[in-house]
């Protein structure tokens, strides 16, 4: 099941059940108004819209087109995003171009942040920033939408948790970020609005590619159309969801809707070493930190630079037969003149 949320003009949006293609969608609205009113109720309202999608395939419902553009993020507000850091060589590699070692305990304790979750930006909608200098950086993830998780789950109960999984472009500003921890209170101003891929699944849609915690595809990220990423977001993955999960649960519940992201995907090259760029036949960046990283280990210094006003970014994931499976972020860097 494929399920969207469309601009109404509210904040939260009308939820539509999404064709397997991507070309066509039903209103849901009779059976939840939205995304978040249906995980409040999963085992209730799932059912129904398992139906509605069943009949969308017969053409037994009243359809309508179904377009990215006017899509929102799934959930356009969430109770709680939580982001880790599951690929633990991007790290590695963030660590090692500042010259510090990496703690033993980051292969075994994951890393995760809170960000904020009050204002996610639609999939196709614009980054808007005051100043390039903030080192404006895009961050290909995968996440999962879970229900109701309580205090202290094991990773077996946050498996049986999970409802939905969708893409992340979690927005970084890389060039706030030394300042923020250096005070030793975590991420902020530093990492803005994320956004999320135009449609959600359910890990079923997956088939093969989700064994229940990872999914074995290739995350494809591009800037300005030319390939930066296509690392494999089930290789290298040291913690899986249901680990992610449970380590947000460990001392609060998590309530339905939450959000948790995997980091950035990031996989080594096949010699074990850092992975190569994609037009020297490796599998890419999901990311440009990591780009800048390579560089600085390898020539002394960066070279590339972030993202700058007028440049897009698209993250995409697609099925083994190349058809996309929850469509694609695709934004574009503008300057925000903002207000006094």
């Amino acid at each position: 099941m494929k399920l969207a949320t469309l601009d109404n003009g509210t904040r939260d949006g009308r939820l539509v059940v999404v064709s397997r293609d991507l070309t066509r969608c039903t209103d849901a609205t009779s059976v939840a108004p939205t995304l978040q009113a249906a995980l409040d109720n999963w085992n209730e309202v799932a059912p129904k819209l398992e139906a509605l999608s069943e009949g969308l395939l017969k053409d037994a419902v009243p359809t309508e087109r179904f377009h990215e553009h006017d899509a929102l993020s799934p959930l356009p507000r969430a109770y709680q995003w939580a982001d880790g850091s599951a690929y633990v060589n991007h790290v590695e590699l963030v660590r090692k171009a500042r010259g510090a070692e990496l703690p033993a305990s980051f292969w075994t304790d994951p890393l995760m942040y809170q960000g904020g979750s009050d204002t996610f930006l639609a999939p196709r909608a614009p980054i808007r920033m005051a100043d390039e200098a903030w080192g404006i950086d895009m961050e290909g993830e995968v996440a999962v939408i879970v229900d109701d998780v309580p205090m202290g789950a094991s990773p077996a109960r946050a498996k049986d948790a999970i409802r939905l999984v969708m893409l992340v472009n979690d927005v970084s500003l890389r060039g706030l970020i030394p300042a923020e921890l250096a005070k030793g209170f975590g991420f902020f101003q530093s990492k803005p609005s994320s956004a999320f891929s135009p449609v959600a699944v359910t890990p079923d849609e997956l088939g093969d590619a989700w064994d229940g915690g990872k999914v074995h595809l290739p995350l494809c990220v591009d800037l300005n159309g030319e390939p930066l990423g296509r690392a494999n977001a089930g290789i290298d993955m040291t913690f899986d969801f249901p680990t992610l999960v449970a380590h947000a649960a460990k001392t609060r519940p998590l309530g339905a809707g939450a959000i948790i992201g995997s980091g950035t995907v990031s996989n080594k090259d096949a010699d074990g070493n850092p992975g190569k760029p994609v037009a020297d036949g490796g599998l890419g960046y999901s990311c440009l930190a990591e780009v800048r990283m390579i560089e600085t280990i390898r020539d002394g210094a960066p070279k590339t630079p972030f993202m700058r006003f007028g440049d897009t970014v698209r993250i995409e994931m697609k099925d083994a037969e190349g058809h996309s499976i929850f469509g694609a972020i695709e934004q574009t860097v503008e300057k925000y003149e903002g207000t006094d």
